[in-house]
């Protein structure tokens, strides 16, 4: 098994572990956030039950406060009949003078026609002694309650005013009071819900809580708001006495909406750590891979410089014996291509000096090369799209390394034979270099393998072939290097992209 088979089967076991740990934490998080959830609906709902029973509780006493209000009219109606009385009769009956003496509770004010006060009672000894405030007590009554009209006789009529006793009054605050509790509650409420209290029109708030107080002064803001709630249905309807229906509408808390969200955010937040870790990580690992490179290059031009030197030396003192010319320029000939070599391994890891040249030339001269080298059963085709010059920034020792390395691949993948063809077009940036041959093809899965250190099918070899590839055209001409196509025993096309 290769070290990238192996490596791809134990990313797919990391990959299937880190999907389970994740499935199962983001199972157990969504069951955890439900409880809270339930729980939290569970406080939403005994506050709007505690809430409907509280305004249940207002209605009923103020039920109770209106009966009281009806019996004190009744009252006032008996004593002003007993009055009455009293002015027809000299021997009036005692139950008449007993009504009368009864009343200690209800103020009532008496007038003729005219609006003179004739009479009061229970009111402020003392006070009442003022005819201002006598008047002013007469005109809270007016604004209070109808008058009783006492008929006398022959068309003279007496009118009877009266305002709540002290005991009714004292009721109605009692009453007041509660429903400002009711409506502080509403809006302070103990489940932390966004709520509004609306009259009857659901659309005039009365009272509002857990809401942005800045915002709800938007009235399309008031609005959306309440359309929202009300599409959730949680209404509760309010009948507080006063013959109108007000409404609560509340939705769920802010805590609860965050909840339900939490789970997803600390997966987004770990996948983002997981991602930044693994490319930090990778960064790292690839600039150590690019120091071994540079140090294995450094020193392997350092290792070929010696004996480069005595071959120099030798192929000077062959010319000088008269050895065959021939044999002499063959020998210069490789020499030559040694310093090349040299020259490109001494090139790694410093920045290449790039020059604009005729990449047809350059090629020529690459597949020449490898031509001289190779059987006849090999054919190179070499194809200009444009039919003119085409140039592009590349340092030639280097660029013709990557040329060289496609070429002996497509000859190996052929078994030494078949056709090579290097086509090449120019675009407006861009410069195309297709490396095709009829070789035995990449599986689609090995598109990006084939570029890694160590790849290679054959039985010898380090596979730093395509590696090298890659990295000159990529790192020192700031290109693109990829398999463009390729199928099982029909051959592949490898792309160089150069900017122009």
């Amino acid at each position: 098994m290769s070290i990238y088979t192996q490596k791809q089967r134990w990313k797919l076991w990391l990959f299937i572990a880190a999907m389970t740990i994740i499935g199962v934490s983001l199972w157990y998080n969504i069951r955890l956030v439900d409880k809270i959830a339930a729980d939290e609906r569970g406080k939403a709902k005994l506050w709007a039950n505690a809430i409907r029973e509280k305004a249940n509780f207002i209605l009923r006493t103020d039920s109770i406060f209106q009966t009281i209000s009806v019996s004190e009219r009744k009252k006032v109606e008996l004593w002003a009949e007993a009055t009455k009385e009293l002015g027809k009769e000299m021997n009036v009956n005692p139950f008449v003078l007993e009504v009368i003496k009864t009343n200690e509770e209800v103020p009532v004010i008496l007038t003729d026609m005219k609006g003179k006060i004739t009479s009061w009672r229970n009111l402020d000894m003392v006070k009442a002694k003022d005819s201002s405030w006598l008047r002013a007590q007469l005109d809270t009554m007016r604004k209070q309650y109808a008058p009783i009209v006492i008929d006398i006789y022959a068309g003279q009529k007496d009118f009877l005013y009266y305002k709540d006793s002290k005991v009714f009054s004292s009721l109605k605050n009692v009453i007041n009071s509660l429903i400002k509790s009711f409506i502080s509650e509403v809006a302070i409420n103990s489940a932390s819900v966004p709520v509004v209290y609306t009259d009857s029109t659901r659309q005039r708030v009365i009272a509002f809580g857990n809401l942005d107080s800045v915002k709800m002064k938007s009235e399309n803001f008031r609005t959306q708001t309440i359309d929202d709630m009300r599409s959730k249905s949680n209404i509760i309807e309010v009948d507080l006495g006063n013959k109108e229906k007000n409404y609560i509408f509340y939705e769920d808390s802010f805590l609860l909406k965050q909840i339900k969200y939490y789970p997803f955010v600390q997966f987004a937040i770990i996948g983002m750590f997981l991602l930044i870790a693994y490319t930090l990580f990778s960064t790292a690992r690839k600039s150590e891979q690019n120091q071994v490179w540079v140090g294995l290059a450094k020193e392997t031009a350092h290792q070929l410089g010696t004996p480069l030197s005595s071959l120099i030396g030798w192929l000077e003192y062959m010319k000088l014996k008269g050895t065959d010319e021939e044999m002499v320029k063959e020998i210069a000939r490789d020499v030559k291509r040694f310093e090349t070599i040299t020259e490109r391994f001494s090139k790694i890891g410093s920045v290449p000096k790039l020059e604009k040249e005729n990449i047809m030339e350059v090629l020529e001269e690459a597949v020449n090369y490898i031509k001289l080298r190779t059987t006849e059963k090999v054919h190179f085709t070499l194809i200009n799209e444009t039919g003119s010059p085409i140039f592009a920034p590349i340092n030639i020792p280097l660029f013709a390394w990557v040329i060289e390395n496609l070429c002996r691949n497509a000859i190996d993948a052929m078994s030494g034979e078949g056709s090579i063809t290097l086509k090449v077009s120019d675009e407006s940036q861009f410069v195309y270099i297709d490396v095709a041959d009829s070789g035995k093809g990449i599986p689609k899965s090995k598109f990006k393998t084939v570029f890694e250190p160590g790849y290679t099918t054959k039985q010898r070899g380090w596979g730093l072939g395509l590696s090298l590839t890659k990295r000159i055209v990529e790192n020192y001409h700031s290109g693109k290097i990829f398999v463009k196509w390729s199928e099982p025993e029909k051959g592949t096309t490898f792309r160089i992209v150069l900017n122009k």
